[in-house]
Order: structure tokens, then sequence, then C-alpha cells
């Protein structure tokens, strides 16, 4: 006994002399390709311009239009480091570097249990929870810079890294929780289920099989957070001067009254970028992971 069934017509493999076909793309893929590198190559053009302008002497990176030809030198990465003037940019560096490092390992501690409590084990209202979390990011930043000035003057932390880690534990938790939350929900239910009937607790279960499970999401929340940290100036020029001043402000004392030096910016700009473009290529398949996990069910 046989069975018809219905189909559409199929496309022919092979040509009229038996030769296999090529496939044939879509020619619309080929647009959206060619306007993806149009793209691309836009946003990477000024990059570009700016490691180009950072080995180029003030004269030739002044000229209008810049010159493309103009010999390279190193002289603005010898400003950069204190040839002339002295100024060492290792310890603005080392306090970035330590304020971000600190704030981002607090803001993975905090984050993650508060995660699990409104995904896996959802607590009561936790939607009310969330939109707490996100109402904190919707006061501008201006605003709250005088109350914490006043407070930091109070307690005597003025100039001191370990307060301006803390403020930005403050400020990327909310980001934090909403990002760790969407990840810790693709999670089955299952797997804690039989951790716990083989009798893990808690702590264990969310270090032993939550934490491997979501590792991209971590990885993408803590390298969000890392940049958040090292690009943030308002606060750091605002509570620092001297023993605790960052890499950004430090970036804005080549802005002098004498006028700007290009070559020297684009050099101090470059090394200071450097950190962040390291720490993104060296996790960048763990954060495409974590950024794309539960896009598609």
């Amino acid at each position: 006994m046989s069975s018809v069934t219905d189909v559409g017509p199929v496309p022919a493999t092979r040509t009229t002399t038996g030769k296999p076909r090529p496939d044939r793309k879509p020619r619309g893929n080929v647009v959206f390709a060619v306007i993806a590198w149009v793209v691309g190559l836009l946003f990477f053009t000024p990059i570009a311009w700016m490691v180009l302008t950072s080995f180029h002497s003030e004269a030739d990176a002044a000229t209008n239009p810049p010159s493309l030809a103009a010999p390279l030198t190193l002289q603005g990465y010898r400003e950069f480091f204190g040839a002339s003037s002295g100024a060492s940019p290792w310890p603005p560096l080392a306090n970035s570097l330590t304020a971000s490092l600190v704030s981002t390992a607090l803001v993975l501690l905090l984050s993650f249990p508060a995660a699990y409590a409104l995904s896996i084990r959802p607590v009561e209202k936790w939607t009310d929870v969330l939109f707490f979390f996100l109402s904190t990011k919707m006061l501008p930043v201006v605003a709250g810079l005088l109350p914490v000035y006043l407070f930091a003057k109070s307690v005597h932390l003025l100039d001191n890294i370990w307060l301006l880690a803390i403020f930005y534990t403050a400020m990327n938790l909310p980001i934090a929780v909403w990002m760790m939350r969407s990840f810790l929900a693709e999670v089955p239910v299952e797997m804690l289920e039989a951790a716990a009937m083989d009798g893990a607790n808690l702590p264990r279960i969310l270090r032993q099989v939550v934490a491997p499970v979501v590792m991209p999401g971590i990885a993408a929340t803590s390298l969000i957070c890392f940049i958040f940290s090292w690009n943030e100036l308002l606060f750091a020029r605002v509570l620092t001067a001297t023993r605790a001043q960052t890499a950004p402000v430090f970036l804005t004392g080549f802005v002098t009254s004498q006028g700007l030096f290009l070559a020297k910016v684009c050099a101090a700009s470059l090394v200071v970028s450097l950190p962040v473009l390291i720490a993104g290529f060296a996790a960048q398949d763990k954060l495409v992971q974590g950024l794309s996990l539960g896009a598609v069910k």
C-alpha cells in the first residue's frame, strides 16, 4: 500500500549536460554583506586614523589636510611616558586597573546570588525588584555628584581608590543583575533538582552547577562592568586628586591652555585603551556566547 504526498517543485541539481548545478546564493545576502563591511570600515576608520596620528610629529598631525605620507616617530609616546614633563602614567593606570578589577569582582559576587533569587528561585514581586534596580540608573550622574562628594569629604575618603571602587560597584550592580538574571533564566531547573537530590547545598549548586553553565554570561557581564569602570571620568575627576588619579583623569591633563597636542593625545588615548582592547580580544568568544545566550530558542 502506498501513499501520495504533495510536495512542491524540486529544483534541478544538475545542468542539461549532466554537470552539478552550482548553488545560487540570494542576491540580498551579498548586499547585506557589503553593507556590513562598509559600516565596519566606517567604525574602524577613526581608530586607524588615531593610531596613524599617534606616530606623527605634532607639526605633521596639525596639518590641514593631514598628510598620510608624513614620517613616523615615537615622540608622542615618549611624551606620554613623561620624557619631557616627568609625569609618569603608571600610577594612574594602576589605579584604574585596581578600581576596575575590584569593582568587577564585587559586582559578580553580589549580582550572581541576586540574579539566582530573581530567576531560578524568584522572590515575591520580583518584577518590582527588577524595576527598582533599573530605576537607580534613571537618575543623572551629575545629580548625585554633590551628595557623593559631601559624603566622601565627611568620612575623609577623598582621593581614595577604594572609595572609587565601591562607587563603581554601586553604579554597575543594577546592569549586572539584569544581565545575569537573563542568563540564569536559561538554566534548566532539572539540573538544579538533580543536584539537590544528590545532596548538594545551595553554595555548591551555584559554584559547581550554575556557574559553569552560565560562564559565557559571567564573562560578558564582567567585561562590560570592567569597561564601564575603566572609562568612568566624572566621579574620578571630582573624588580624586593625585594619589587615586585614574587613567581617564590623567588623559584629560594633555588638554592644556596652550592648546591640543593631537599626536600626544592620540598616543595617550591608544595606550589607555589597550587594557580594554586586550580584555575584549581575550574574552571575545565568551562575550559573543554570553550576549547571544537565550536569543535563539
